[in-house]
């Protein structure tokens, strides 16, 4: 059984058996869920990496044929 101690400002540090198990680290978030009969779950706060599909937008939206042969005649700096 692991033991952690709440401290006056409500933190806890969670012991390192549970952090492995859990795989959390530093920086890492994790969830307290109440289960339908009362139980407390502690669980790692997890992304579905398919939710994240369109989070980042593209710098550019294409190079053209023309764009292409400009910047090499140029130095190629500024593509």
């Amino acid at each position: 059984m692991a033991l952690a101690t709440l401290t006056t400002k409500g933190q806890l540090t969670l012991p390192k058996p549970i952090r492995d198990r859990l795989g959390v680290g530093p920086g890492d978030r994790v969830v307290f869920r109440e289960t339908l009969d009362g139980v407390i779950v502690l669980e790692p706060d997890t992304v579905d990496l398919r939710s994240l599909c369109g989070a980042l937008k593209s710098r550019k939206t294409g190079v053209t044929l023309d764009d292409m042969e400009r910047a090499i005649r140029e130095g190629g700096s500024r593509l």
